[in-house]
């Protein structure tokens, strides 16, 4: 094996000594104007990026596949590769070739993998790119122990092109929401959970496009002390992290992950802070799809979605924080108000307003600024965009000087101008450096002396050789002697013989031709060494300079960080109050209570899409005492689907700390928001339409409490006619019991009875306006219910031909005639308390609580009255059993 290795060329010997160390890896190697690929690096990368394999010889008589790509379009092709799922090394040439090097000294200098991204070429300026971590605990990392508990995880999260690092320990449940609503770039799994195919097709399905990386610390690292050394502490406890250990676990993991992939301090990476899943109202992935909060159903983009309409932000970081603000609105009141009142000083004052966000549209993308600094791969245009910034800043802090909101004048507090950072990058680099450290020309004249000296020096070698010429005839009497030049020798002093006996004793003879000879003296050899060395040493010596200008940058990453999230908080706040004055919207009222109560309410996203039609307002009135469960019936296309969406939307931005599209808004705080709407198959997963939909349902009736607000849009759809009314019946009732907030939009207009029956439903319907055979949609929600679903006068608008009409309406009427009611709603009281198929509907037939009923005076009571007072006793009975 030695031997075979002693044929192969220097070159190969060096890049199999690399690629040992990557064997995970694509190794991009670096030879002259290409980056390359071998063996089976070069099979991938050819598919791939849809490059011709070829082949190279690497000792006598072996031959590889190869493939490269040029030097200068590196990003474009990396960026194919990270698409694919692949991780990418890039092995640099570390230093020049010249014909005196046999090989040039080459070294990996990046590694780049999904989650590690922090180059502008590779992320989306306004979403974040998180590297995620998962630890379980033990053998039982599934999630469910043999006993049926639910397990618990840690959960590290970090964005390394921003510096945010925060971690939190969760249950399964929790650990999935999180996981959907991170949407992570890449995903760190110990070895032993990273084997569990139930668990990884469950992660599989929850993060649709990330890269799961099996990832174990080494035995003898303690995840404790490798943190405190990363954050150069004595202790973890000033992080909070205090018996966190799942937690601790998984931080520890994510920098060893760092440490191996980005080959350089992470100086961005020096702060910890711990979040709770519970600070923020949960959304699961049903109901961030449902809602399009951030991404619409129709085609996946942006457009036509709740981030849509809000994001006018100026900078790519408040565009970021948006997002997030948008997929975790606040449970805590005191927040949301805090936002709240920032929001309206800024909604206030439109010009102070204007001015701010003009101020803001200057400011460069200062998260990943820094953290290119930190992980040292800024250039000298990062630094150059840091300066601006820093310019920015001051006028920032003078225009907040006169804010009155607490938050605002948090953002005044963490704005730090850094002045004596900034006059150093002013005084370092020149106005438009180069983005390569190897081009030279990043600072400026008079910043060091060396380096003033040493361009002067190329700048006018010829003319100091021109001057040294003269002095040298001057001193000598020799009127023709001249200085020239060669490869052999450099340069030389030339005498002719005729004038040798002028010759001074310090020169030294290097050459005898026919006619004259060729002399140096240290004076001429000490010049050609400054004026032939002085541009690589330029080269070296800017290089030098930078790096040690970016590491004090590096030095200044907290101070920075901080600066860049205070700007990015209030581009958001500042773009919530453009929004709301743009598009009319009003501050909502939110406190602890249980109220839901919307005035004249607009869906966000559909005014917008179409401006051109009039949107029709619809108030709300919810809570948990005689509003509970709102039933809507009418046709398809009427609004009953954009009501309940838009309820949804206004509770969310007004907990988000946006104002609302209303025109008065009580908004009680909300822990979750539910939604079962629309129909699809996930046939990958074998689950037709109506699974899919009991799913989400059974998801909403297992996790619902009375302080969630529940969207159901259709309910038994899937299946036959009375099989769907029973389900929604029966889902209706226990959505019910549990004391949520609901909105339940259904075609079973059966379920209108249900007011009759349950003390807290309410009916409502789409109102319609018939004309003879047709409709005309109101698109108002008004009380009472509807007998009729209007599904013929509906699909009459939709094209079906006539003929089929008129025979639906034929095959109606003998249905109907044949239709029997469900439940007939009760009379009086009496007729509830004393008929068996209405107490059947309580499961009460043998409980003695009926007897203390009916030794009740019926005639006393309304039904509605009977109706409360028979859920009391049921729920007295409950609890004593």
């Amino acid at each position: 094996m030695e031997r075979q290795r002693e044929r192969l060329t220097p070159m190969f010997r060096q890049y199999q000594a690399i690629k040992a160390r990557y064997p995970d890896v694509l190794v991009l190697f670096r030879l002259g104007d290409f980056y390359e690929m071998f063996g089976e690096d070069a099979k991938i990368g050819a598919q791939v990026l849809q490059l011709v394999l070829t082949s190279r010889e690497i000792g006598k008589g072996n031959r590889v596949p190869m493939c490269g790509v040029p030097h200068h379009a590196i990003d474009r092709y990396v960026a194919k590769l990270l698409e694919a799922g692949y991780k990418v090394a890039i092995c640099d040439q570390l230093e020049e070739p010249s014909p005196k090097k046999r090989l040039v000294h080459r070294d990996v200098t990046r590694v780049l993998t999904p989650g590690t991204l922090v180059e502008d070429a590779f992320l989306e300026a306004k979403r974040y790119n998180f590297l995620v971590a998962v630890v379980g605990q033990g053998a039982r990392e599934t999630g469910h122990g043999h006993d049926g508990t639910t397990q618990r995880f840690g959960l590290a999260v970090a964005e390394v092109s921003t510096g945010d690092f925060a971690v939190t320990e969760v249950d399964t449940k929790a650990l999935w929401d999180e996981l959907a609503r991170l949407q992570p770039a890449e995903i760190l799994l110990p070895e032993q959970l990273a084997e569990e195919n139930a668990f990884t097709a469950r992660l599989k399905e929850v993060c649709e496009h990330t890269t799961l990386t099996p990832f174990d610390l080494d035995p003898f690292t303690e995840p404790e002390r490798l943190l405190c050394q990363h954050f150069q502490v004595a202790t973890l406890d000033g992080f909070g992290v205090t018996g966190m250990n799942l937690a601790i676990r998984a931080a520890a993991a994510v920098i060893a992950y760092l440490q191996r992939t980005q080959l350089a301090a992470l100086e961005h990476l020096k702060s910890l802070s711990i979040y709770s899943v519970g600070e923020f109202m949960l959304l699961d992935n049903a109901t961030r799809r449902n809602l399009e909060l951030v991404q619409s159903l129709r085609d996946g983009s942006v457009y036509g979605t709740l981030l849509w309409v809000l994001d006018d932000t100026v900078t790519p970081m408040g565009g970021r924080l948006l997002r997030r603000w948008i997929l975790q609105p606040l449970l805590s009141i005191e927040r949301i108000n805090e936002r709240l009142d920032a929001v309206e000083e800024l909604y206030r004052e439109t010009l102070w307003r204007q001015e701010i966000r003009e101020t803001l549209r200057h400011l460069p993308d200062l998260e990943r600024l820094v953290a290119r600094v930190g992980t040292g791969t800024a250039n000298p245009r990062d630094l150059a965009q840091i300066r601006s910034a820093l310019e920015v800043i001051p006028h920032l802090r003078q225009l907040l000087e006169r804010a009155q909101a607490p938050l605002l004048r948090s953002i005044y507090e963490r704005l730090h101008t850094a002045d004596d950072l900034h006059h150093r990058l002013a005084t370092a680099l020149v106005d438009n450096p180069p983005q390569r450290m190897t081009e030279g020309g990043i600072f400026r004249d008079g910043y060091h002396p060396e380096l003033d000296e040493l361009r002067y020096i190329a700048r006018h070698g010829k003319e100091m050789i021109a001057r040294l010429e003269a002095k040298e005839r001057e001193r000598t009497g020799i009127r023709n002697l001249r200085i020239g030049y060669n490869q052999v020798f450099g340069y030389y002093i030339e005498v002719t013989k005729a004038n040798l006996h002028l010759v001074p004793k310090d020169y030294i003879r290097k050459q005898t031709l026919t006619d004259v000879e060729r002399f140096v003296t240290p004076e001429l050899k000490q010049l050609e060494s400054k004026v032939l060395g002085a541009e690589e040493r330029i080269g070296q010596l800017e290089y030098q300079l930078f790096v040690e200008l970016r590491y004090k940058v590096a030095q200044r990453s907290h101070e920075l960080l901080e600066t860049a999230k205070a700007v990015a908080e209030l581009d958001v706040l500042a773009t919530l109050a453009e929004v709301a004055a743009k598009n009319h919207y009003t501050r909502p009222f939110v406190d602890d209570g249980d109220e839901i109560v919307i005035k004249e309410g607009r869906h966000p996203v559909i005014e917008q899409v179409q401006r051109d039609k009039p949107f029709v307002p619809n108030d709300c009135s919810l809570d948990n005492r005689e509003n509970q469960l709102l039933i809507i019936t009418g046709p398809n296309a009427a609004g009953k689907s954009t009501y309940l969406r838009q309820v949804a939307l206004i509770v969310l931005m007004a907990q988000m700390g946006s104002f609302v599209p209303a025109r008065e808004a009580k908004i009680g705080i909300v822990d979750r928001i539910f939604t079962r709407v629309g129909a699809h198959d996930e046939l990958v997963r074998g689950q037709s339409t109506f699974m899919v939909e009991m799913t989400e349902t059974a998801n909403i009736l297992h996790n619902a409490t009375e302080r969630s607000l529940v969207l159901i849009d259709e309910i038994g759809r899937g299946t036959s006619t009375y099989d769907g009314i029973a389900i929604a019946w029966a889902v209706a009732e226990e959505l019910h019991r549990i004391g949520c907030k609901c909105l339940f939009a259904t075609h079973y207009h059966h379920l209108n009875e249900l007011e009759n029956l349950l003390p807290r439903v309410r009916n409502y319907r789409a109102a319609v306006l018939e004309e003879g055979d047709k409709v005309v949609f109101l698109y108002r929600i008004v009380p009472g219910g509807t007998d009729r679903s209007y599904g013929i006068q509906v699909a009459r608008l939709a094209g079906l031909p006539e003929r089929v009409i008129g025979r639906a309406k034929e095959i109606l009427m003998t249905l109907e005639s044949n239709d029997q009611k469900v439940v007939a709603p009760p009379q009086s009281a009496a007729q509830l308390i004393t008929t068996p198929v209405q107490l059947r509907l309580f499961d009460f037939a043998p409980h003695p609580v009926l007897e203390r009923l009916k030794c009740l005076d019926p005639d006393s009571l309304t039904p509605r009255e009977a109706l409360a007072l028979l859920y009391e006793l049921k729920r007295q009975a409950e609890n004593q059993s």
